[in-house]
Parts: C-alpha cells; structure tokens; sequence
C-alpha cells in the first residue's frame, strides 16, 4: 500500500474519527446528564456516582464519518452492510441503556442482524485455512457456525464492560492488530474499518479512564457496536477468498491469530458462563465472577485492572506470534493459544479467587494493586484537569 493509498484509506479517516469524538464527546455528556441518561450505581457495579451513558453514540459517530470521509476517496459498496449493522446494533444498545431490554430481545436482534450479514454481504465463517486439514465447509455448516461465533463475540465485548477503559482498551488493541493483519494483506475496506475505530476510541478511552467531569461510559449502544465491529473482523479474516486468505503465509495461522486477539474476552465469558449454568442459573444474569471483579477484589485500580488484563491478552497474541515465526504448524498455534487463553483466564481467577487474605501472596498482590492507584497524582491529574476542560 504506498504513502498515499496510507494516507486516504488510514490515516485520514483515522483523524476524521478521532476530531469527531474529541468535539462531539463533551456535548454529549452535557446532554446525557441534562436528560438523566445516566448510569446509576447498584450492588453489582462498581462506581458510586451516576456516570452519563451515551459515549456509543459518540463512538458510533466518530467512525461513521471516518468512513465517510474515505468514501470521498472510493466507495466501497462492502461498508453498506456493515454500516446497517453497526446502526441495528446502536439502537438496540441505546434503547437497552435508556429503556431496558430483555436478554432474549438483544439475542434475537443479534442473530437476525448476524443474518442479514451473511445474506446481504456475503459475511461466513466458511473456511478452515488448513487447520486439522480441513479449508471450505459448506454453506449449511458455515452459517450455524457463523451465527455461533458472531453473537458469541458480541456478547464477550459487552460483557467486559465492567471497569473504565477495559472495554474501550481493549477494542483499540484488537482493531490495531486486526487493521495491521488488513494492511498487510491489503483489504483496505476493512483496514479503513479499524482505523476509524481505533480514531474514535482513543478520545472517549482518554475522558474514560482520565476525565473527572467529563467522564462517560460506551454502554451497551457502544459494545454491541464494537462487538459487531470486531466480529465483522474475524469472519472477513477466515472467509473464503479473502485479502488475508490470498496474501498472507500459509503458515500463519488464521483461526489461532483471531483467537489469540480475542483471548480474554472469549475465554473469560466461556469460564463465566459454564459456572453460571453450573450452579443452576441463567448464563446471562448478571454477577461480579468476570477476572476484572478479581483485580478491583485485589485492590487494583480501574486502570492498573485494565492495564494487566491487556497485558495478559498481549502475551497470548506475542506467545502466537513467536510459534508462527519459529514454523509451528497451524494446529499446534492453536493448542497454544487455547492454553493460554484458558491459563490467563480460568487459571489466574480460581486460585487467586481461594487466596485468604491473611497470606503472602494475597498481601503482595494487595500491595502492587496499591501502586496502581495513580489515577489522581502527578501527570495523570495533569491528563484529569485536560480532559476535563476539553
């Protein structure tokens, strides 16, 4: 991709995005907290004041004239889909925030809009790349399989919403790994796709994790956006005749790079919801099992859970990348991957969950949470005050 192909598909839409956000972010926590569309404090959430809720239409805002600004350049008739089901998935996630909705409503709206992305756009989870010999799967496997995942990633993103910037950080992360893999492979549609997501997170991420005043959380109108987003992602990365199937080594493992980016979020909601139907209950009713309660349980701040939560899913994504660039075959990138996504998820949260809080270790980690609480001191009030007057 040369210098200017770069600077219309990525960067511009990437700054389009981001001034977007950065103007439209304080107007809408003014409205939010006019109309009382805020988030109110209970026995399972974790702030203690009524935060506004209405930083998905930001986001959502950010990227959609990101990739407006691109089409300027070349319209890509892809992103009309994807732009459909972004806007399905704003509006249930708004009226969810505001109204309320049931689990089963939000689940059929999920699956007819999975639907309409594989009938309108062509979206499918049909093809293997080669792991256990296996490469295009029928149309009757594909869309069961493509529905499955979807939804299942839709509701890992919105599920990890539990702490400021952990959602927010964590997309930024997995749509700059999934937008480097595009460029790469030179699909640019979908490298524009991550660009502007990545545009319109960092400023609402910065008033999320810094802002005092300006603080707001995505809601759900904002994950289920990005959870779309970045389901959108992975089918586009293990479809059938793809950019990344034609340009990328055979011996990159599609299936085990997908899963390694999305490590923590699927792995933790699988380990959440098997001990909900375990103990009788329904897997969607809401508790505080997710890792991120651990950290806060452990003393760590919001930031400093964030902080290592990332890192985590980082050594799974780095630990991928070292067996593929050692020639590991495609399946064994995959156990490796499985291993450690179960290791950084179900074997951090049992044992540190038994720690008694008269021992060593659990007194060690209480300490190192201490240290994470910086959120008000030095720089970072610095970042405070800056935010706040933006």
């Amino acid at each position: 991709m040369g210098s200017h192909l770069f600077a219309q598909t990525i960067l511009l839409p990437f700054l389009t995005a981001l001034l977007c956000v950065a103007i439209a972010h304080p107007t809408m926590v003014r409205i939010a907290r006019l109309k009382d569309i805020v988030d109110v404090p209970n026995a399972r959430k974790l702030q203690r004041t009524p935060i506004p809720i209405l930083g998905g239409i930001c986001v959502f805002l950010g990227g959609i004239t990101g990739i407006g600004v691109s089409s300027l350049f070349e319209a890509d008739a892809d992103m009309l889909v994807v732009v459909m089901a972004m806007t399905v998935m704003l509006y249930t996630g708004t009226i969810d925030d505001i109204l309320g909705l049931s689990p089963h409503v939000r689940l059929v709206i999920e699956i007819l809009t999975v639907l309409c992305l594989a009938g309108i756009g062509g979206y499918l989870l049909n093809d293997f790349h080669g792991l256990w010999g296996l490469n295009a799967i029928p149309t009757g496997v594909a869309v069961p399989l493509t529905l499955f995942a979807a939804v299942g990633i839709i509701n890992a993103i919105n599920l990890i919403d539990g702490v400021d910037g952990l959602s927010s950080g964590y997309c930024i992360m997995a749509c700059v790994m999934f937008g480097w893999l595009f460029h790469r492979a030179g699909d640019t549609s979908m490298a524009t796709l991550a660009a502007v997501s990545v545009g319109a997170l960092v400023p609402f991420f910065l008033h999320n994790v810094y802002g005092k005043r300006s603080k707001m959380f995505i809601g759900d109108g904002g994950t289920l956006v990005l959870g779309i987003v970045i389901a959108i992602f992975v089918i586009r990365t293990l479809q059938d005749g793809t950019p990344c199937e034609r340009h990328v080594d055979r011996n990159m493992g599609l299936i085990p790079f997908t899963l390694a980016v999305l490590a923590f979020p699927v792995f933790d909601t699988l380990r959440v919801m098997c001990a909900r139907i375990l103990r009788g209950g329904s897997p969607f009713r809401p508790d505080k099992t997710h890792l991120h309660h651990l950290f806060i349980s452990l003393g760590f701040s919001h930031a400093g859970t964030t902080a290592v939560i990332l890192t985590l899913n980082l050594l799974v994504v780095l630990a991928w990348w070292a067996a593929y660039a050692a020639g590991a075959p495609i399946d064994l990138q995959l156990y490796l991957v499985l291993f450690l996504g179960v290791i950084i998820t179900t074997g951090i949260y049992y044992p540190l969950r038994r720690l008694k809080p008269s021992g060593r270790l659990f007194r060690r980690l209480h300490r190192l949470g201490h240290l994470s609480h910086v959120e008000r001191t030095g720089p970072v009030l610095w970042l405070q005050r800056l935010m706040d007057r933006m």
